[in-house]
């Protein structure tokens, strides 16, 4: 067998990513472990005996074949470390999973991708600042990257898909196995209008341990994470930490000191991460986001009719929010036309005051 087949055969034995990468790390080329005896493989002290008797095991090659056919019968498809169109941003961290699932499709679009994750028993705040943050993101072309758990990953996801956005759920089961059962609806929506995606084999159960592990891909598919809503010990502070380990940055929503809820997202704040107050929070950090949101923001309001001193205003107003003399000093207009520029802005809903005369795009 080739890597390619090697890959997808030692997944469906359920030898987990680290083992492969383990084993690539130490002989090259994982399509040597088809040649490889008991006595090397126990040398290489990187599989268990179970593992190592799954992969002496050459009868299971046979069925290798009917398992990529049941794939494909189940609607998804496999990628691995391998091909192409296997996802550039997992390609950075080091535990990448070896091999994906996907239901639906990964576009290169998803590039510009936010995590949002939280607590499963999410509160009425955590429920509207979900929506909010989660639903502008995907208006200005964010994917939002999230677990499709109960509570705030749900809330995400459909905050995502309302908004005729892009979304990606990352399971902690086989890519057939929907949970909790109740999203079956939902499963079938990011199906159509994003990705749901696994590493794990088909039939895999939803087990404790999984979600850790889908986690790491959660944050690694983002440009960043925000956690909406934590307790101190919660799933959400550890794809906090693997974003943090990934180099990406990391937002939290502040909550009230009495909070169970809030208690773990005052303490990633605590900790460094920025606090998320409104999604302009995001867009500032990175980059590509300030550019988006530049982008969307003049595509709509092409239609809208403005004046040529409106545009202007509008103008130096993409540069961040702005204070009304800076506007007025970097347009040449006087002060009394900025005012009443920003004024009739306002009317438009083009902008909007964030505090004593500073305004920012709507």
């Amino acid at each position: 067998m080739d890597g390619r087949s090697t890959l997808i055969w030692l997944n469906m034995l359920q030898i987990p990513s680290d083992k492969i990468c383990s084993f690539i790390n130490w002989f090259g080329d994982i399509a040597e472990i088809n040649n490889m005896s008991d006595v090397d493989l126990r040398s290489s002290g990187i599989f268990s005996e179970l593992q190592i008797a799954r992969i002496l095991d050459k009868n299971s090659i046979k069925d290798l074949t009917q398992y990529e056919k049941k794939v494909r019968i189940k609607g998804a498809e496999i990628l691995t470390d391998f091909d192409d169109d296997y996802p550039e941003a997992l390609k950075s961290i080091d535990d990448r999973p070896m091999i994906l699932y996907v239901r639906g499709s990964l576009k290169k679009e998803d590039a510009v991708a936010i995590g949002i994750v939280g607590s499963r028993k999410a509160t009425s705040y955590g429920k509207w600042a979900c929506e909010k943050i989660s639903g502008d993101l995907a208006g200005l072309g964010v994917t939002i990257v999230s677990g499709m758990a109960s509570g705030i990953d749900t809330y995400a996801h459909r905050a995502a898909l309302d908004s005729e956005g892009r979304t990606i759920a990352v399971l902690g089961c086989g890519v057939d196995v929907v949970y909790p059962q109740k999203n079956k609806t939902l499963y079938e929506e990011i199906s159509s209008n994003g990705a749901v995606i696994s590493e794990f084999p088909l039939g895999t159960q939803p087990l404790p341990y999984h979600f850790p592990m889908r986690n790491r891909i959660i944050s690694g598919l983002s440009l960043g994470i925000a956690v909406i809503e934590a307790q101190e010990k919660s799933g959400s502070l550890i794809t906090a930490s693997y974003a943090a380990s990934q180099g990406k940055d990391v937002f939290a929503v502040p909550g009230n000191i009495n909070s169970l809820y809030s208690s773990g997202t005052n303490l990633l704040i605590k900790d460094g991460a920025k606090p998320l107050l409104t999604t302009e929070d995001i867009i500032e950090e990175i980059p590509v986001l300030r550019s988006n949101s530049r982008k969307m923001f003049n595509k709509g309001h092409e239609k809208i009719p403005l004046s040529e001193t409106e545009k202007k205003v509008l103008g130096v107003l993409q540069e961040g929010p702005l204070h009304s003399d800076i506007i007025a000093l970097r347009t040449g207009l006087d002060i009394s036309t900025v005012l009443g520029t920003l004024m009739i802005l306002e009317m438009k809903e083009t902008i909007k005051e964030l505090s004593s005369r500073t305004f920012t795009l709507r």
